[in-house]
């Protein structure tokens, strides 16, 4: 999609071993709002969240100053925060009391932007030919990389690596983060699930947002997973300025 001097492109795929696609996206280039949300893997319902997380986002206004509109975000995730946790009383027989989402989603907004997020989906800046990793995974594996306990290789090993710390729906408390930066001409970010990232390097990520054209990188991208298991859920949403 086009709007103004944004262009952008989402995707998403069960990949080749999940029946159902838990993830989801929003593409608004408009209103300058992308979300990407994957419902908790093993759980029940977990595509319903997903959902819930996109459809009230893409419910927004989004009036205002950019702060103004940040913080509607912000109260928005909370929101769905506590009818995630509502719905748990209208879903019977489960073993496991969780029906959640991670989200990550941009917003942009004359010239600032802002990453807001919970979980381990994640957001990719592409600018001046290097690859940035903007959000920082809540999950077992960045808190014991943090901790100094282990290298990111031997945390990834550990039991429970990539269970999460923080999701929509995880807790009644929500605990999101907020990255603001300055935009710049030519930036161009991915919004992507586990399931696009986990099997892919650095470098074939930035290789992909190279290209220029978000529905090129995806294809990409997409097409490097599928040659591989693609044992998850993928999701992506490209944008350029």
């Amino acid at each position: 999609m086009v709007a103004g001097r944004w262009r952008s492109a989402g995707r998403t795929d069960p990949g080749k071993v999940r029946e159902r696609n838990e993830d989801a996206y929003l593409d608004r280039p408009e209103r300058g709002l992308w979300v990407v949300a994957d419902g908790m893997g093993g759980h029940q319902a977990g595509d319903l969240a997903s959902q819930m997380v996109v459809e009230a986002l893409d419910g927004l206004a989004l009036d205002g100053s950019f702060d103004e509109q940040v913080l509607a975000v912000r109260q928005c995730l909370h929101w769905v925060n506590r009818r995630l946790g509502q719905a748990l009383t209208v879903v019977t027989g489960r073993a496991d009391p969780i029906m959640g989402s991670t989200v990550v989603a941009l917003l942009v907004h004359e010239g600032r932007g802002a990453c807001i997020w919970a979980g381990d989906s994640r957001c990719y800046l592409w600018r001046g030919k290097r690859l940035f990793q903007l959000t920082r995974d809540h999950s077992l594996r960045q808190q014991l990389i943090d901790e100094g306990r282990y290298s990111a290789e031997e945390a990834g090993q550990q039991p429970g690596a990539h269970a999460l710390t923080r999701a929509l729906g995880g807790d009644e408390t929500l605990r999101l983060e907020v990255l603001e930066f300055m935009v710049v001409p030519g930036d161009t970010f991915l919004l992507c699930s586990d399931g696009l990232y986990q099997s892919q390097s650095d470098e074939t990520l930035g290789k992909a947002l190279s290209q220029g054209q978000p529905p090129r990188a995806l294809e990409y991208l997409f097409d490097n997973v599928m040659q591989g298991r693609a044992s998850d859920n993928l999701t992506g949403v490209v944008v350029r300025q």
